[in-house]
């Protein structure tokens, strides 16, 4: 029950209440190059949730498997070169940076070739933001949250898996869906409204965002409450 209670709770967290756009304002490039119009941002966001789920299962394998401090598959090949016991303390955390990014190139080649394959116009309409995912720091950040869940972690027992993983990549990637859908939805508007010059294009685009921000603030502290309403903590 506890286990279903923290995947409940990361999901509600990474989509609302720590929203990774409206609450640590990463992924600000597409959230404001792609929200012109809702079809587009739909598109958009459901492309960074696939990306960001895949990038997300390969840190957290590669993370477990080879990079935190005596990881089986780093301590195995250590192990040829040096004592068991000097390889059993092997850390390769200092490689996350370079090998998240290596995951999240891959997993945008793939979702460019498919969606230029299978879906041309909404291939055309991304233009260069699709190949610019690669370099969207929602990805690179939900995968560094799930390094600091694994790497450090105090208390084994609180050392995330994989599920608790992908909840967080999936529910951060519809949490950014939900972002810039709102947004899109709201500059389609404004397309129709009378703005004063000084506010057209990314200026008014940065105060609604702002706004929004504003209002997921209103979010804080639903996770501590529910914790306490599902498990019966004080």
């Amino acid at each position: 029950m506890e286990y279903l209670v923290d995947i409940f709770l990361i999901s509600i967290s990474a989509a609302l209440i720590n929203n990774f756009v409206l609450y640590y304002f990463v992924g600000i490039c597409p959230f404001i190059g792609v929200s012109r119009q809702v079809d587009m941002a739909v598109g958009m966001g459901s492309a960074v949730t696939f990306v960001m789920t895949i990038a997300v299962f390969i840190s957290w394998t590669i993370t477990t498997l080879v990079l935190k401090p005596g990881a089986p598959v780093s301590s195995w090949i250590a192990s040829f070169f040096m004592t068991p016991e000097t390889a059993a303390t092997i850390d390769l955390t200092i490689l996350t940076y370079i090998v998240y990014i290596f995951a999240i190139a891959s997993a945008v080649q793939f979702v460019e070739m498919y969606v230029r394959k299978f879906y041309p116009p909404l291939y055309k309409s991304f233009g260069v933001f699709l190949p610019l995912i690669t370099t969207n720091c929602a990805i690179l950040f939900a995968c560094l949250i799930v390094m600091s869940h694994i790497v450090g972690v105090d208390n084994p027992a609180d050392t995330w898996d994989l599920g608790r993983s992908l909840a967080l990549g999936i529910f951060g990637g519809v949490g950014f869906t939900i972002a810039i859908v709102i947004m899109a939805g709201i500059r389609e508007e404004l397309d129709l409204c009378d703005i004063p010059a000084p506010f057209k294009g990314a200026a008014v685009t940065l105060i609604v965002g702002g706004i929004l921000a504003m209002a997921f603030m209103g979010f804080t502290g639903v996770d501590t409450g529910l914790r306490a309403a599902l498990t019966g903590a004080p």
